[in-house]
């Protein structure tokens, strides 16, 4: 199963721009946490000898409560969790090479309200200089910290477990890191949720090559959020020693066709929901025996899978991947999926992947629209 919460703060830090940039220059007290833009990005200026680098590094923080519980009680059992950052321009393809890392903040911060085109620029808030009202310090008693050397920029635990990274060769901007050790070790109180620091790994944010990345924040009027998910494998068939099942045939010979029972046309963000499916074959003579048994087969497990997809932008809100495997009972096939997340008033649609022995992949698309309140 696919879930995810969204961001509960963002915002991003930056250091000195060159000092011939005069418009709207990035100051090191200037706080953007009111941006809808997060920027992560490194500039050398050539022909200036003396010309600093100019950072930025990107801060998040997640609520963990609506799915802590779960995995206590063993609902959610083994999870994954992945940190999603959505890029801007939408670019498939980066002519650029480097590595992002994220690391455990070390102290509380303050998002603000700033934005990048502020004059005069707004200081309250989280910035290159400090948390809030107190300077990122490099070292405090009983922690091990990092930071950019007397030049701030964050504060971070340094210690084994506490880093993950992603590489990127000439590929699209979207971030997706694994973040599961770190997030265990929130949970299991090793440490205090403070959130993440993003910022481009070691070396690959002080050369002279330069890359802008800007990311949608929590404030975008788009569907792109900062959102933390949360991967599990909830994919559950009965025992086949205790119960037989009409079992379709995969060959891939004959085409299946699968759809979803009683679907709604509108569900509540407050809804878990389980829904069911029947399965048949996609072309039926119409004998008794066949009709009524239209909707009695099922695929064997790990052989469907279920997507959900935003129609207006035709984004993929839950994948097809290894999380989202149909299940099944003595009642029928099924799959859960929790809302609380989803974007309110927009529509959805749910597709199906049936992967045949013969290695045929085929996507059913049933127009099977819902709208969630």
């Amino acid at each position: 199963m696919y879930y995810f919460v969204l961001s509960t703060k963002d915002t991003y830090i930056t250091e000195n721009s060159p000092s011939h940039i005069v418009q709207f220059p990035n100051k090191t007290d200037k706080n953007y946490g009111g941006d809808e833009i997060l920027q992560l990005k490194k500039e050398f200026q050539d022909g200036f000898a003396n010309s600093p680098i100019c950072v930025s590094r990107i801060l998040t923080q997640f609520d963990y409560s609506a799915f802590s519980s779960s995995i206590s009680d063993g609902t959610i059992s083994s999870p994954k969790f992945y940190l999603r950052l959505y890029e801007v321009e939408g670019q498939t393809e980066l002519d650029k090479t480097y590595s992002l890392s994220t690391h455990m903040l070390r102290r509380t911060w303050e998002e603000g309200a700033g934005k990048h085109f502020d004059n005069p620029r707004t200081t309250a808030g989280c910035n290159w200089e400090s948390g809030s009202s107190v300077k990122w310090a490099s070292s405090e008693t009983g922690m091990t910290s990092g930071s950019r050397p007397g030049r701030g920029g964050g504060v971070w635990i340094n210690a084994v477990g506490t880093e993950t990274s992603q590489s990127f060769i000439n590929q699209s901007g979207d971030v997706e890191i694994d973040v599961t050790d770190l997030i265990n070790k929130h949970l299991n109180d090793t440490y205090p949720n403070y959130g993440f620091l993003t910022m481009f790994s070691g070396s690959y944010e002080s050369d002279n090559t330069d890359v802008s990345l800007k990311f949608f924040s929590r404030n975008t009027n788009t569907i792109y959020q900062p959102r933390l998910e949360v991967r599990w494998n909830d994919c559950s068939y009965p025992n086949p020693l205790a119960t037989t099942l009409n079992y379709i045939t995969m060959s891939g010979e004959l085409e299946n066709h699968i759809f979803i029972k009683g679907l709604q046309s509108t569900y509540r963000q407050s809804e878990k929901v389980r829904f069911r499916m029947g399965c048949r074959k996609k072309y039926t003579q119409k004998t008794f025996t066949e009709s009524m048994l239209t909707s009695s087969f099922y695929v064997p497990k790990g052989s469907g899978s279920y997507s959900i997809v935003d129609v207006s932008t035709n984004t993929d809100v839950v994948p097809f991947g290894a999380y989202t495997s149909m299940s099944a009972d003595t009642t029928s096939m099924y799959f859960d999926q929790w809302f609380d997340n989803f974007e309110p008033n927009r529509y959805y649609k749910i597709l199906f992947k049936l992967k045949y022995q013969d290695g045929q992949e085929i996507i059913i698309d049933n127009d099977e629209e819902f709208k969630v309140i």
